[in-house]
């Protein structure tokens, strides 16, 4: 028997960061809980990145908890890249192009 494809469920797991300690668990769902969690993401202007492989680990891990060593790596990666979308920078990158630049 095939298995179908076209059913997969939905899922999605929120973080909250602080910018001190690893990212935290804030909330999970399947199915309709976790299409209604993207939804009011998406309305409320919240980045969404996309990873099926990142969302079944996460899953498992309980409402508060860190993020794991193993995974803050990764997803420091993506906040970081979040930030860079919203033109958000570290006060210690100001003219860090130019310091490139100038060292070329």
């Amino acid at each position: 028997m095939m298995k179908d494809d076209s059913k997969k469920i939905q899922q999605a797991v929120a973080l909250s960061f602080d910018g001190k300690s690893a990212p935290k668990i804030t909330a999970t769902g399947k199915d309709l809980v976790a299409e209604e969690m993207i939804l009011i993401a998406k309305e409320a202007g919240i980045h969404i990145h996309q990873d099926p492989h990142l969302s079944e680990f996460l899953q498992l891990l309980e409402l508060g908890d860190e993020v794991p060593k193993e995974l803050y790596l990764l997803i420091a990666e993506l906040i970081a890249f979040v930030y860079m979308l919203d033109g958000k920078f570290p006060e210690q990158w100001d003219n860090l192009h130019q310091k490139i630049v100038a060292q070329a």
